[in-house]
This record gives C-alpha cells, sequence and structure tokens, in this order.
C-alpha cells in the first residue's frame, strides 16, 4: 500500500501549554534558563528541549516541523520564511566553492536565476539538463557532484521526475538528491523514494490562503541539527526565520491539505479531459497521453489524484493574454502568480513565473511564449466552470 501522509499527521498529538487543542503560539523571541550551564549547552546544540532564541528554534516553529517530518516520512523538519530560502540554505548548506550541481533546466524562475546567476560568484558550478533524460543526468555527473536538483514535477511544463532512478544516479556518486516537492504535497513522498532532502514553498498548497509565504526543509536529523547550528548552520547564520503566528496558521491549514489536494486533483482531471476533447494543447500528468503519466501513476499516492496543475499552449503571449483576460472577466478564477490557492490562478508562464529563463533557453526546454500555467482552485460545480471556459475560447 503506498504511503498516507495524511494518517501520519493526523496520528501526530500536539498539544498547548494549557492543553490548547491548537498548540499555544509563541510571542517571544528570546527564552529564559534555569541554570547557566542549560543555556551554554543549548547554545552548543546538546540539549533536547530547550528553546535559545526564535531564530534558532521556537514552540511554534517546531510544532510545524514536526507535522512537516511526519507528511513527509523524514526525521526531521526545518521551517524557514520563504519557499526561495529553504532552497538556498539547503543548497548552500550541501555545496562549498569547487562544488557542483546537477539540475532540471526545467524549474521555477527564482530556482533557476539562484543556480545560473548567484551560485557562480562563490565558485559553485551547476549542469542544466532534460531531468527527464536519465543518461543526460549520468553523463553531467562529475567527481565534486554534490547535488541532484529537481521538482517532482516541474514547473511550468509539468515533466515527471523519476526519483528512484535519480536517487540511484546521485547515490552511487556519493551525491544527494534533493527534491521540491511543491507542485504535489501528499501526492508523492519523494524521501520514501529514495531523495534525501524534501524542500517546499509552503505559500502554495500547503498553506493554502495565499495569505503568507514560507518554506520547509525536510530531511534527516542530522542534517537539520546542521543547518541549525549556531557556528556555521546556513539557515541560522542566514536568518530566514518564520513569523510564529504563520507557523501556528499553516499548522492548522495542514490538516485539511489531504481533503484540498483531492479536490485540486479532481476538478483539474476534470478540466484536462474536456479540454482535451476540444483539441486543446495541454499538458496535465493525469491524461494517457502525457508523456510520463505512467511514472506518475507507479510512484504517487494514488488517494491524492494527480494534482492541481495544468498548462494549455495557447500559442503565442498576445492569444494567451487575450484568454487570460477573458477567463477573468468571466469570473473563472484571477490573472495572478502563485499557486495552490482556493481559486483558479493563471498566468502566461514565460512572461511572469519562468522570465528569469533567457528566451533561448525556453525555447531549447519546449516552452512556448503561449503557455498558460493553471492552478485549479477548489470550485464545487466543475461543470458550470467549465461552460465559462468554454465560452471563453470560443
Amino acid at each position: 500500500m503506498k504511503s498516507n501522509p495524511a494518517k501520519r499527521i493526523y496520528d501526530l498529538q500536539q498539544f498547548g501549554e494549557f492543553g490548547d487543542v491548537n498548540p499555544s503560539i509563541t510571542d517571544s523571541s528570546t527564552y529564559t534558563f534555569l541554570e547557566g550551564e542549560t543555556m551554554e549547552e543549548t547554545f552548543l546544540g546538546h540539549m533536547e528541549g530547550c528553546f535559545l532564541y526564535s531564530r534558532h528554534w521556537n514552540p511554534s516553529n517546531k510544532y510545524l516541523a514536526d507535522a512537516l517530518a511526519a507528511m513527509e516520512n523524514t526525521e526531521a523538519a526545518w521551517v524557514t520564511s520563504s519557499g526561495m530560502a529553504a532552497i538556498t540554505c539547503a543548497l548552500l548548506q550541501l555545496c562549498s566553492s569547487g562544488d557542483h550541481i546537477v539540475t532540471s533546466v526545467t524549474t521555477y524562475g527564482g530556482t533557476y536565476a539562484f543556480l545560473k546567476n548567484w551560485l557562480p560568484r562563490y565558485n559553485i558550478e551547476v549542469s542544466f539538463v532534460d531531468i527527464t533524460n536519465l543518461e543526460q543526468v549520468q553523463n553531467a555527473m562529475r567527481p565534486n557532484t554534490k547535488v541532484i536538483y529537481t521538482e517532482t514535477v516541474t514547473n511550468p511544463l509539468l515533466q515527471v521526475s523519476d526519483i528512484p532512478e535519480l536517487a540511484k544516479i546521485a547515490h552511487a556518486s556519493g551525491a544527494k538528491l534533493m527534491v521540491d516537492n511543491t507542485f504535489t504535497p501528499m501526492i508523492f513522498t519523494p524521501a520514501e523514494l529514495g531523495a534525501d532532502f524534501v524542500v517546499y514553498s509552503m505559500t502554495k498548497f500547503i498553506n493554502g490562503k495565499n495569505d503568507c509565504v514560507a518554506g520547509a526543509i525536510c530531511g534527516s536529523k542530522d542534517f537539520i541539527a546542521k543547518l541549525s547550528n549556531v557556528n556555521d548552520g546556513t539557515a541560522m547564520l542566514l536568518g530566514p526565520v518564520l513569523d510564529p503566528l504563520r507557523s501556528s496558521s499553516i499548522l492548522k491549514n495542514i490538516h485539511t491539505l489531504h481533503l484540498r489536494m483531492k479536490q485540486h486533483s479532481a476538478n483539474a482531471m476534470y478540466l484536462a479531459h474536456k479540454l482535451e476533447e476540444m483539441g486543446l494543447a495541454l499538458k496535465y500528468p493525469g491524461l494517457k497521453s502525457h508523456p510520463q503519466h505512467e511514472l506518475h501513476t507507479q510512484l504517487m499516492n494514488k488517494r491524492f489524484g494527480y494534482g492541481g496543475m495544468l498548462a494549455i499552449d495557447f500559442g503565442t503571449e498576445k492569444d494567451a493574454n487575450h484568454v487570460m483576460y477573458k477567463l477573468q472577466q468571466a469570473n473563472v478564477g484571477y490573472l495572478a502568480v502563485s499557486l495552490g490557492y482556493f481559486r483558479t490562478l493563471f498566468s502566461c508562464s514565460g512572461h511572469s513565473t519562468s522570465s528569469e529563463v533567457p528566451v533561448e533557453v525556453q525555447k531549447e526546454m519546449g516552452l512556448s511564449d503561449g503557455l498558460v500555467r493553471l492552478s485549479v482552485g477548489l470550485d464545487e460545480d466543475m461543470e458550470e466552470v467549465f461552460d465559462r471556459i468554454k465560452s471563453c475560447l470560443a
């Protein structure tokens, strides 16, 4: 039987200081100690259960981190103030000057910019590959490769990464596999498929409300301890701490994530079938026409569906903008970046969330000038929503 991350969260009992059914929210940046020796031991990382300073740990962030570790079936987790903070801190903890990373060329624009434009300043080299071409991944590996980095389902082309095979390639070379699972929480459990680390933008599906920005890193206890070490921990020293109030809010929302992912998936599948019948050029992993449909089906936790993300190619930016304008006017959703919201969101990827990727690279990887990425919402009547979409396409 496939993994059930929803049950692992359900089985995690977390109470507040006074027996609150919702864990108490930390409203303090620093914490007292009864003895000076205990403070010193906490600074040295030798004390568990003691809190030092909120940039290091605080109870609210620990509650959320424990829930995320349960969801991902990892030993531990760390929460950050954004998804990019999670990605950058995790990679910088693993890599030093002279190291090498192999990554998917199809990835979120901010991640691409960090890998392509920022890491070379510190003599960290990056090779961009077609992550679905395992031979290309293998050929890109070097003796100094420290990480293979990919997204479970890539942004925005919705390619599916073969996590077990990528893990084999990484581990055979002494490297680690890091997977961004932002598009597919609960649908995939990357750590169970061989990934060493899992990162998230919790801004998206995990929180689901588009009312905050947050990230997460899931991995071994040893790795999380190194991340938070006061002397050389990347997350501790760069300081992307998540506000405790937001941690508390996300923790509440995570308990409905399994229901939301099922509904996002069901709605997206309905639209994908209807739009494919109309003859539109679209990508959705739940369709048999998708190149990695069988791989997705093999690796997924089936109870949660194929996800809420689909992409439609309208050919040109002009046509894409025209259709998106009409969709917003018809109240199908909003012309906005981001995803995982309860309303449908849509944007022209090459001119928004993937605009950091040079135009020539976009063409090489198959990103059309008119590709529209849709994050399908939680609408109750998808038949009525489809009628609105159809009127816009006419």
